[in-house]
């Protein structure tokens, strides 16, 4: 009994002491993979907010990109529709001039069935009267009777010219009505057709309007615009400079110093006295410019000379086309080189008239005023550059007559 007791106490001991000891400490490995768990959430979540960013970024298209792709469609559909009309001018004038052959052949073939009606009238008589036999064989004079039948021969190769002259008219006209019935299916066709590519120029066109009031009546629209606009401009600036680089390259010749007047005469010795490259007035300046509503500030490397849509746009001076296309934020673009490192930019234009490598004369038609690219309407850009640097394009033109 004194064991068995002396064991309980010992168990109850060590129960109690084993009651008595602190909580087990986690093991530092599971702290790891408890901040392993949670740095995989956070990178999974920055993950996620990394795409939206980007689709948002992706969504969220470029007001210049978007204005070049209508304004693109809308010089492409507009450049159809030009097409069609020419077309249409062309089928228009050949039904015409069918039309008065029909009538000319028409005359032509009642004159000649009324001289067959005659003949037919004259030969009934002779048959009537027995014939021509009995009078070729009624006469004993063999002289009287050869005239005879010389004159017959004659009457009877102009009844078949007649006939003959008869069936052409009446083949030529024939023709002649089956063309016209071509060129009027021809004509209804490409009616339909131009009509149809007018109600996309129309639409595009809305679509450009809706667009342009956008950037025009809201501010961040609008500010955004004149961010990508500026971004074009140096676009332009690098590309210019990129240009004369390759001329120079070409050349072999070093280029000019920095601020020295090139000593031979041209371009340089006309200042205030060039053309003007269109007809109109200048509704933006040179240089820095505040918005009137909004505030902002833009620098403008050349000038707006408003005219009317498809006015002559000449090259102020003689010179060479460097380059003509597409310019985002400048639409279709010429750029002259002058020599001596002058050159003039025409911008906004509709039709380009000149290719690359083209030499132009003083007064020379090059293209013709247009939108492209443009937010206010038919306007001319036009910008002066000497050494790649942007002048002041008002004191260059002459001045305008009140």
């Amino acid at each position: 009994m004194r064991g068995l007791a002396a064991a309980l106490l010992i168990l109850v001991t060590v129960a109690s002491a084993g009651a008595q000891q602190p909580a087990q400490k986690p093991r530092p490995s599971d702290d790891l993979k408890t901040e392993q768990r949670r740095l995989q959430e956070t990178q999974r979540q920055l993950n996620e907010e990394r795409a939206k960013a980007a689709e948002a970024k992706k969504r969220e298209t470029s007001l210049l990109a978007e204005l070049d792709t209508i304004d693109k469609s809308l010089a492409e559909k507009k450049s159809e529709v030009g097409k069609l009309d020419a077309r249409i001018d062309r089928a228009e004038g050949d039904l015409k001039a069918l039309r008065g052959d029909l009538g000319k052949l028409a005359g032509r073939r009642s004159e000649q069935e009324e001289q067959l009606m005659r003949r037919l009238r004259a030969l009934y008589k002779v048959q009537a009267q027995g014939g021509a036999i009995p009078v070729l064989l009624g006469d004993d004079d063999p002289m009287r009777r050869s005239a005879a039948i010389r004159s017959l021969a004659n009457l009877a190769a102009v009844d078949a010219r007649l006939i003959d002259e008869f069936r052409t008219t009446s083949d030529r006209l024939e023709d002649r009505k089956r063309r016209v019935e071509v060129r009027q299916a021809e004509l209804a066709t490409l009616r339909v057709e131009a009509g149809r590519e007018q109600a996309e120029v129309d639409r595009e066109a809305a679509k450009r309007r809706a667009l342009l009031a956008r950037v025009r009546e809201d501010r961040a629209y609008h500010e955004r615009m004149v961010g990508e606009l500026s971004e074009a401009a140096k676009r332009l600036e690098s590309f210019i400079r990129e240009l004369q680089e390759k001329q120079r390259r070409v050349a072999k010749a070093p280029p000019p110093k920095p601020g020295i007047e090139p000593p031979s005469p041209g371009f340089a010795t006309l200042r205030g006295r060039l053309p003007w490259p269109t007809e109109g007035k200048i509704v933006a300046a040179f240089g820095a410019q505040v918005h009137p509503r909004f505030g902002t500030r833009t620098y403008r490397n050349g000038v707006d000379i408003e005219a009317a849509q498809g006015t002559d746009v000449g090259a102020v001076y003689p010179g060479n086309v460097l380059y003509t296309g597409w310019f985002k934020g400048y639409g279709n673009l010429i750029i002259l080189d002058h020599g001596n490192d002058y050159y003039t930019l025409y911008a906004h234009v509709a039709d380009i008239l000149v290719k690359e490598g083209d030499d132009v004369r003083q007064g020379q038609k090059i293209a013709t005023v247009g939108d492209t690219g443009a937010l206010t309407g038919p306007r001319l850009y036009f910008e002066v550059r000497y050494q790649g640097k942007p002048q002041d394009p008002e004191q260059w033109l002459r001045q305008q007559r009140s």
